[in-house]
């Protein structure tokens, strides 16, 4: 049986999780470092993205977001494992993405990944020590609807 530590140290990641989401969906980058320690090393390179530290992560969100008109990202199934202030985690994400196309109509983006975090207790908070990207698929739809 879970004791009530490791079970509010269990909902406090997964909330850290749903808040990194919705800042990046809200493109709040500031919140970012609510979410990451200092230190943190973030990969996105399995999905065609950077790997670096937390700033030069929030200034490759803050250009690359503008280019798509709607996304959501979804995180759900978290694997956790907690020891002490250290945690880790495994949490599938679905993120669905408009993007104009060459010939100006909408395509459907669809990226499906797992999150692999590791996690640490700061100041009595969770935080995001490592988060690497594992690409499941990508693909992209066209759209008869052109953009505005």
């Amino acid at each position: 049986m879970l004791s009530l530590q490791e079970i509010s140290d269990r909902m406090e990641i997964e909330d850290l999780m749903v808040r990194y989401s919705h800042a990046v969906d809200t493109h709040q980058w500031h919140l970012l470092d609510e979410i990451f320690t200092e230190d943190a090393h973030i990969d996105y390179s399995a999905m065609g993205g950077p790997a670096g530290d937390l700033a030069s992560t929030k200034a490759f969100l803050s250009s690359v977001m503008p280019n798509f008109s709607a996304f959501q990202h979804l995180v759900s199934n978290t694997s956790i494992r907690v020891e002490g202030d250290h945690a880790t985690a495994r949490t599938m994400c679905h993120n669905p993405m408009l993007v104009a196309g060459p010939d100006g109509k909408r395509q459907l983006m669809m990226c499906g990944l797992w999150y692999h975090d590791t996690f640490v207790r700061v100041d009595g908070d969770w935080r995001i020590h490592q988060r690497v990207e594992e690409k499941s698929y990508m693909f992209l739809a066209a759209d008869a609807v052109p953009t505005s």
